[in-house]
């Protein structure tokens, strides 16, 4: 089954949200102190990420032109508003509870928040793109099954920090890993072996590049729309294989 280890990973995702929901009572000060672990972490992993290609040129131009792609279809604004709208869904379900029920006022904007930096997290590393892969080509689920155990882990702290947004990230992830690995025969069929592997440590290094956005808007140093810069991926991808047509 294609999808086994796609759905194993976003189960994981709404369990250990749950989990990080249900023990989140901390205070203001611990959660900002557990956020800006994660954000050095993810700091960390992403120039672990980037420093496994060695042409730095491809990796600047895949953000240049992926970047004005996304600007152009403003993918961080449509993915805020996504986050949005699931946050007034579920603060309108929230009004109709009675009020001892409802955990107290949350701050707005805090739910899309959680939904749009999982979202990038969970998504973007070569895990996610060669996990779906192997589940669709082979059948073999193992690099979904230990992504969905770091996902899960994480989203125990992530739930806690960013409440209940981080659960809503397992749809994208699914909708995104399971189109990887149903298209995984054809994608195969295209490309050989060598040209494939290429392609995914040049989008190995991208991702690292973008990891690194989401860990500095963790740490708020500086506000970095990566959303927009996901094209990139495709950019990448698409050098790739015009550069090996030439070679």
């Amino acid at each position: 089954m294609a999808l086994w280890g796609t759905i194993v990973n976003a189960a994981s995702i709404v369990a250990g949200s749950l989990l990080g929901i249900g023990i989140g009572r901390m205070s203001e000060s611990v959660k900002q102190t557990l956020m800006h672990g994660i954000g050095l972490a993810l700091v960390v992993l992403g120039l672990s990420m980037a420093l496994k290609s060695d042409n730095f040129l491809l990796i600047v131009i895949s953000l240049t032109i992926g970047g004005l792609i996304g600007e152009g279809l403003r993918l961080e604004r449509r993915l805020q508003q996504l986050g949005q709208a699931l946050e007034r869904a579920v603060y309108a379900a929230e009004s109709r509870l009675p009020s001892r029920r409802r955990g107290g006022e949350r701050p707005k904007g805090r739910l899309a928040a959680g939904f749009v930096n999982a979202t990038l997290v969970y998504g973007i590393g070569a895990m996610a793109i060669l996990g779906s892969l192997d589940s669709g080509l082979r059948g073999d689920h193992v690099i979904l099954y230990t992504k969905g155990l770091m996902d899960g882990l994480l989203s125990v702290v992530f739930a806690s920090t960013m409440g209940i947004g981080v659960l809503f990230s397992s749809l994208p992830i699914f909708v995104y890993q399971g189109s990887i690995a149903l298209g995984a025969s054809w994608i195969a069929s295209l490309l050989d072996k060598v040209l494939l592997n290429e392609i995914i440590v040049q989008l190995t290094a991208v991702g690292g590049v973008l990891i690194i956005g989401v860990g500095i808007n963790l740490l708020e140093l500086r506000r970095i729309q990566v959303a927009n810069l996901l094209p990139a991926f495709m950019v990448a991808a698409a050098a790739v294989v015009v550069l090996g047509a030439f070679q």
